[in-house]
């Protein structure tokens, strides 16, 4: 299969055994650790969880439909872990006090909603996380100058003239390599996180 012009997404629904696969999982793994240990499970359940919430997406996946509309990945994504936690108490009979003394059925459903705060801090730690990752995946494909250049201009906003300078390479090579890690990512995130 052509890895360089399908997404890490679709190359997963295809095959939940393949490398892609591992590849999603190993991304998504401490995400959603973090957020699960949110809701007052201890370090032990917290990791059996985020293993269900893996086997769900995992099983489901190839089903998944991408709507089309802004984060319907990460939506279908919460929406699973919300189960699962919820399940979870439900299956213990108790609901602890989550972070700050709130219960956690309050905080749930507070992330349950679209519109509320913890729903939009999901999606903005989902974005950064997700493409901080992708790019730690992709930077072995580019040759260090082009990351640099990158690098360079995406991270310290530097002007292209300074950065071609400094390196020792043209200016249309530093456009070509921000262009380059730029578009490799936008396949690698494409389903996954929405504006690269």
């Amino acid at each position: 299969m052509n890895t360089t012009s399908i997404s890490l997404l679709g190359r997963a629904r295809v095959d939940s055994e393949s490398e892609s696969w591992e590849r999603l999982a190993s991304i998504y793994t401490p995400l959603l650790r973090v957020w699960i240990t949110k809701y007052g499970l201890q370090d032990s359940d917290a990791d059996d969880l985020v293993q269900e919430v893996l086997l769900t997406v995992s099983r489901e996946l190839p089903a998944f439909e991408h709507s089309g509309r802004t984060g319907a990945f990460r939506r279908w994504l919460r929406t699973i872990l919300l189960h699962r936690v919820k399940s979870f108490w439900k299956s213990r009979n108790r609901l602890p006090n989550a972070r700050g003394g709130s219960s956690v059925l309050v905080e749930l459903r507070e992330l349950e909603d679209e519109t509320s705060n913890a729903s939009r801090l999901w999606d903005t730690e989902h974005d950064e996380h997700v493409l901080a990752r992708l790019l730690e995946q992709i930077r072995p494909r580019f040759e260090k100058t082009t990351w640099d250049a990158f690098c360079r201009q995406m991270y310290r906003r530097e002007k292209g003239r300074d950065v071609a300078e400094e390196l020792g390479i043209s200016l249309k090579a530093v456009q070509l390599a921000k262009s380059r890690v730029l578009n490799a990512l936008r396949v690698e995130a494409a389903g996954l996180v929405d504006d690269v």
